[in-house]
């Protein structure tokens, strides 16, 4: 049990990482403080709703992103020492991936300044799936590497 659990750890550490993302401290009241700032700085002539409009995508990039690394480290933790890419693994790594994307938006139901949105579980999910894309071509891409005989004969 203790050899296979190394294959998760990146898996719970990225978890750690998104519960943190769901406390106050990364609401969009607290983020706001930072980016728009930034972004008046960057985009001198953009009209407050612009600015808050690209503030929103940020942030929801941000879920992407975050969704598309948790994806790929659970699906390093659910093929474990075996090789390559199969359907299952994705799958239940997709399952995973949303259920914890469930999960963190109902611990955002109980979080001051946050609140659930189901939008917010589809956009983690399109991370997921993005990211299980990206795994895929990259297994295909390593599947056929070419071989060292063939570099010598």
């Amino acid at each position: 049990m203790g050899n296979s659990l190394k294959y998760w750890i990146p898996a719970i550490c990225v978890a750690v990482l998104i519960s943190t993302f769901s406390t106050h401290y990364f609401s969009g009241a607290e983020t706001a403080r930072f980016f728009i700032p930034l972004l008046r700085w960057l985009f001198p002539a953009a009209s407050l709703h612009t600015l808050n409009l690209m503030h929103t995508g940020i942030r929801k990039l941000a879920h992407i992103t975050e969704f598309g690394v948790f994806s790929t480290a659970v699906f390093h933790g659910v093929r474990g020492e075996r090789h390559g890419w199969r359907p299952s693994w994705a799958l239940i790594t997709l399952l995973i991936a949303v259920s914890y994307a469930g999960l963190d938006e109902w611990h955002q139901s109980f979080v001051p300044m946050r609140e659930a949105r189901f939008r917010d579980v589809l956009i983690d999910s399109t991370g997921a799936l993005l990211a299980q894309f990206l795994v895929w071509g990259y297994a295909k891409l390593r599947k056929n590497p070419v071989q060292s005989q063939d570099l010598e004969g």
